[in-house]
């Protein structure tokens, strides 16, 4: 599924403006004008969708079987960390059509990272690039997006696998 993303994050890469006055333009865009254009974007949602069930699907597998038990609960923990991540591209791609109900969405998400003690106000600002979801805010999470947690999970995933392999199935 995480490769099935990848490509279809890629294709839509291709046509997709990350700007605040083109974001949802180019979304519709995508889906009347380029040809399966629709299919492309409806797979890439579904897909995460997908993504967020199998992962948690196999974390309770995990759980339920004891597998998270000494000597792998490292494993266990980068698995977590990989929860985190499909967590993350959810909650950062949501912004990315910028209509109402991804701006609204993300004003809430940002509100509840606000209200963690200590450092909610740091988490806030930083996801918002500001006290508002602006155009800022979507560039941010474009960024966070494609860039930064893209690469967070292949290098979770192969420390992962490679402990996998290391310490066997449970």
């Amino acid at each position: 599924i995480f490769i099935m993303q990848a490509v279809t994050g890629i294709l839509l890469m291709f046509y997709y403006v990350p700007t605040a006055d083109h974001a949802f333009a180019s979304t519709q865009y995508i889906i009347h004008e380029v040809d399966y254009g629709w299919f492309l974007l409806s797979y890439h949602f579904w897909g995460s969708t997908a993504m967020v069930v199998c992962v948690f699907a196999h974390m309770s597998q995990v759980f339920l079987w004891g597998a998270y038990k000494k000597p792998r609960e490292l494993i266990w923990l980068v698995g977590l960390a990989l929860f985190a991540l499909v967590m993350g591209f959810g909650f950062t791609g949501y912004l990315l059509p910028w209509d109402q109900r991804a701006f609204w969405a993300t004003t809430v998400g940002t509100e509840i990272a606000g209200s963690i003690p200590v450092i909610g106000s740091l988490a806030l600002v930083f996801l918002r690039v500001g006290w508002d979801v602006s155009g800022q805010t979507l560039s941010r999470f474009y960024a966070l997006h494609v860039i930064v947690v893209p690469l967070a999970t292949v290098a979770f995933m192969g420390a992962h696998f490679l402990m996998i392999r290391r310490q066997g199935i449970a």
